[in-house]
């Protein structure tokens, strides 16, 4: 193959970031706003917009103190249900294209919030989950990422926004739970029904259990047992 990828990972500003600031903003939004010490993404009226491509602790602080200042918050976190895995040469010369097994689903956005789980009962904050499509894009580097044979990732693009959902509550998060859930159910009941792995059953009742929508009633072997509130 021979397309070139101009300026991998030469912008400050990463590319998937970049763009879903521009998908989100609205005229008359303010961009890179500073606030209390902070520079913020967007600033819409009295809200404050963050776009987190990555993980939530890097911002807990800034959350946190933005939220105890008494400002509004919404934290734009994307979840890729469809990933296309880029493999570039150096020079950004395209070597092959392959959609990934993985699918995203809304219910990862816990393993983010186990960041600080009881802040989402914040009347101040609420989450919003952008879900897309996204390029991966990676470059083969032998003393790096060991886990994908030194094939690390270089930054990540935005193809298209499929849907997105508010979640303002605890009521928003008990509503992504599994249908059919028995009355009283572990962790990997949770997992089972959403088809998903174990681990995003763990940190759904655990976000869940600090938020105090579920409560812990027993054991099932060496599974804690919960039932909802």
């Amino acid at each position: 193959m021979s397309e070139v990828v101009p300026h991998i990972g030469t912008l400050r500003e990463k590319p998937l970031h970049a763009s879903l600031k521009e998908w989100y903003a609205l005229p008359g939004d303010r961009v890179e706003c500073p606030v209390e010490g902070f520079v913020i993404d967007l600033a819409r009226g009295d809200l404050l917009i963050e776009i987190q491509t990555s993980g939530f602790s890097s911002m807990k602080q800034k959350v946190l103190s933005l939220l105890d200042a008494g400002y509004r918050m919404r934290i734009v976190h994307p979840i890729p249900v469809d990933r296309w895995i880029v493999k570039v040469e150096d020079d950004g010369t395209i070597l092959s294209r392959r959609r990934s097994p993985r699918h995203g689903d809304p219910t990862d956005i816990f393993s983010e919030l186990v960041s600080f789980p009881g802040s989402i009962a914040h009347p101040g904050l609420e989450v919003e989950v952008v879900m897309t499509i996204e390029e991966q894009y990676r470059a083969h580097t032998p003393d790096r990422g060991w886990r994908r044979k030194g094939w690390t990732v270089l930054e990540r693009r935005l193809v298209e926004v499929v849907d997105t959902l508010l979640l303002t509550d605890t009521d928003d998060l008990i509503g992504l739970l599994p249908s059919g859930l028995p009355e009283e159910f572990t962790t990997a009941d949770l997992a089972a029904r959403l088809g998903r792995p174990k681990r995003t059953g763990q940190q759904m009742a655990y976000c869940l259990r600090t938020l105090g929508a579920v409560t812990v009633v027993g054991k099932a072997g060496n599974s804690v047992r919960y039932r909802l509130r």
